[in-house]
């Protein structure tokens, strides 16, 4: 109904062109009669246009891109694409020659000093001993308790240097954070790996979300936990999905930037990776609305017949937007309350007068 009435304007306009030329042609002694036409008020409020949509792709609300924190050579990999996977899974191991032996080394180290001392903690009893019966003198016990401490830090030292290598050991492993679904392998067996390169990705089916990005202006009018309808755009007969509003980005100085907005999606509602469109509703607050027929097109421009007293007066205006059956207009001189010609204006002309109806 709507797309049928926008083009009725151009229609009306070279209608009203005919007019004026009819017009300039009656001898300017004689009196036209008043044109019967149908007047509606101009309006001011808060109004909401049609949904604008805006593209996006389904997505997991929980994955991760994972990476072993140890370099070397990808030995196994216990996954294919798509596989499902359970929290702690091993899922591939990296081959990295100094691992191993430098995890014997920090234990054999530790053995070591932790006999030691033992064994001055052992010669400390003795001397205590020895020194209650006067045999070994103060300061010679105290350079055997300082050797038992300074062996005691020392088992400490090499206890952690122990946990460290163990530890860089069990990097070589890579295990699932969280139960879901792997979604991209990145790299072969065989290949070799740097620490912190992506290996895998991993998504959950838990939930789903959808990233836009949508101008400054409307981020004012956006609010969290907003429901917005989400369509498939694969299939445009499904009926939209209602998604709500979780996160809002900040504006930024910068003109013309995009900023993100996510959508959080219903469970299981859509398919990872399937494209979608989002419809943000826009608000015009204390906007200037007219009826839809009351709009005219010329070579100046758009403009509306106000009607004062009995006469029809051109004024210019700027059309925004179309809201159902009426048009959010802005103008200079165009005011609340005011009167517009909506019908009879194929006969009309700047200054005619009018028989309202």
């Amino acid at each position: 109904m709507t797309t049928l009435r926008i083009f009725v304007v151009p229609l009306l306009a070279t209608s009203l062109a005919l007019a004026g030329c009819k017009t300039g042609e009656v001898d300017a002694g004689s009196q036209a009669p008043a044109v019967s036409v149908r007047v509606a008020e101009v309006t001011a409020a808060d109004t909401q246009g049609v949904p604008l949509r805006f593209s996006g792709i389904v997505r997991a609300s929980q994955r991760a891109t994972l990476t072993f924190q140890v370099s070397g050579t990808l030995k196994a990999r216990a996954v294919e694409l798509g596989q499902g996977v359970a929290a702690g899974e091993v899922l591939a191991r990296v081959y990295n020659p100094a691992l191993e032996p430098a995890r014997d080394s920090a234990r054999a180290r530790l053995d070591e000093l932790t006999a030691q001392y033992e064994q001055a903690g052992r010669e400390w009893e003795r001397a205590s001993r020895l020194h209650q019966r006067g045999v070994v003198s103060e300061q010679n016990l105290e350079q055997i308790a300082a050797r038992r401490d300074a062996l005691k830090a020392s088992v400490a030292t090499a206890e952690a240097a122990l946990a460290e290598a163990s530890r860089r050991l069990e990097e070589s492993a890579l295990r699932a954070p969280f139960a879901g679904r792997v979604e991209a392998l990145l790299v072969e067996k065989g290949e070799f790996v740097a620490a912190g390169q992506p290996v895998m990705r991993l998504s959950s089916p838990a939930g789903q979300e959808v990233e836009i990005r949508v101008p400054a202006y409307l981020l004012e009018q956006i609010r969290l936990g907003q429901s917005v309808p989400v369509w498939p755009v694969q299939d445009r007969s499904l009926p939209p999905v209602t998604g709500a509003v979780v996160e809002i980005a900040q504006a930024s100085a910068i003109r013309g930037e995009l900023h993100p907005v996510l959508v959080r999606l219903p469970e299981a509602a859509l398919s990872s990776g399937q494209p979608v469109e989002v419809g943000i509703r826009p608000r015009y607050r204390g906007a200037l609305t007219v009826p839809l027929l009351a709009v005219v097109r010329d070579v100046d421009g758009t403009r509306v017949f106000r009607v004062r007293g009995r006469r029809a007066e051109r004024v210019p205006v700027a059309v925004e937007r179309v809201v159902g059956e009426r048009v959010v207009v802005r103008s200079e001189t165009l005011q609340a309350g005011d009167r517009v010609v909506y019908a009879g204006m194929t006969r009309l002309v700047d200054g005619d007068a009018v028989e309202v109806r």
